[in-house]
């Protein structure tokens, strides 16, 4: 039984022999710690994680590799933010789609800091209204925060408008590009996003244990570290550096996971992150074609795939979405997940808490045959279910 993998949206599998090839070579040939050492393979891998610098902020659209930190995930790098920038009696504004990567150190940071937090209300397919946002301005908001991409619903946020808003009232705006990295064009500059937080190991299509976060110039001016530590710069000092990135890079970093992820964004760039996005958007569009088309089954969101990223949300009549999820693995070798996500509040939105839904998410080497497999086994459950509820008990 061929497996189908339908888990981008939590990891993307498989990765691209050129991640592959390029993490094995730092092992066989580099194996050295970058900025700890002045010896050539040192330098060596300063030079491979500076090329993943570089290709970032070209996927980006940002100006300066030193913008880019690295972090172990996008959690990671949204922890910076909020601990690092949200100060006492701060207003603090973020939707109702968000994941527990942002709302989680949010509402512990606003209650320990006594700031305020406004929760904008989504519509039932995840959508923003940018106009809301406007409204919930005050004199003291400090920063605002989106997702790009639901990762329930995948549904694309109106992450341009709601950055022209912020910066037309000088309050800071921070993208959780989680599902967007990788799977729709950025342009930090172009978005007026202040703040960029990214995770290597979905839509980059590098290892797990790898991200960032894009800081615009002047940011790091008001943002104070997560933790300090050595850097491998300015030694001779007990104090943290202020300069980018090493202010917020202490320890040693997860160097073959860096340059395979910079292999992975190399990868997109070549193959064109266009090519990408529609071959997606096919796979969605036949999926959610298919699937709302069968009985008993429930599609949430967007209903045009144009507006998501390839993120597709269903439930089916009848059954419990962990059952759905272990029947497609166990007779049709599926992976999919079923659940809440760590978005209950998105759950909330759509109306699907608090038992969650049977999420798919597609990635560039997915085939419509793949599709095709998913959907007469979805039909196949729709129909059982209904049997057995029709049936005298």
């Amino acid at each position: 039984m061929e497996t189908i993998y339908f888990d981008n949206a939590a990891t993307s599998w498989p990765k691209p022999d050129a991640v592959l090839a390029a993490m094995e070579n730092y092992f066989r040939f580099v194996g050295a710690s970058p900025g700890r050492s002045g010896h050539r393979l040192s330098i060596e891998a300063g030079r491979g994680v500076f090329e993943t610098r570089n290709a970032l902020v070209s996927l980006f659209g940002a100006k300066d590799p030193l913008r880019i930190v690295f972090t172990k995930n996008a959690t990671e790098a949204l922890n910076i933010v909020i601990f690092g920038l949200i100060q006492p009696g701060d207003h603090v504004i973020v939707s109702s789609m968000e994941h527990n990567s942002v709302m989680r150190p949010l509402r512990a940071a606003t209650a320990a800091l006594e700031a305020d937090l406004t929760v904008i209300p989504c519509n039932p397919f995840g959508h923003l209204d940018p106009e809301d946002v406007r409204r919930a301005i005050r004199k003291n908001t400090r920063i605002v925060f989106l997702t790009h991409a639901s990762n329930v619903t995948g549904t694309i946020m109106p992450v341009a408008e709601v950055g022209r808003i912020c910066r037309e009232h000088d309050v800071l705006f921070c993208v959780d590009a989680a599902q967007s990295a990788g799977a729709v064009p950025i342009d930090v500059e172009a978005m007026n996003i202040d703040l960029l937080a990214f995770t290597g190991h979905k839509s980059l299509l590098g290892p797990q244990g790898t991200g960032g976060l894009y800081a615009r110039k002047g940011i790091d001016a008001r943002m104070r570290p997560l933790m300090m530590g050595g850097t491998g710069s300015r030694s001779e000092h007990e104090l943290q550096p202020e300069f980018m990135p090493d202010k917020y890079e202490s320890g040693t970093l997860n160097t073959i996971g860096l340059i395979g992820m910079g292999a992975g964004v190399r990868e997109i760039c070549s193959i064109g992150i266009e090519k990408i996005r529609q071959r997606e958007l096919e796979l969605t569009a036949a999926f959610m074609e298919g699937a709302s088309g069968i009985s008993g089954v429930t599609v949430y969101g967007d209903p045009d795939p144009n507006g998501r990223v390839p993120v597709v949300s269903f439930n089916i009549d009848g059954m419990r979405a962990s059952d759905v999820g272990l029947q497609l693995d166990d007779a049709n070798g599926i992976m999919c997940r079923p659940g809440l996500h760590c978005a209950p509040s998105a759950h909330r939105t759509l109306g699907t808490a608090p038992h969650g839904t049977v999420r798919f998410s597609f990635g560039y080497f997915n085939t419509r045959e793949q599709i095709d497999t998913a959907l007469n086994a979805i039909e196949a459950l729709s129909f059982s279910s209904r049997r057995k509820s029709s049936c005298p008990a």
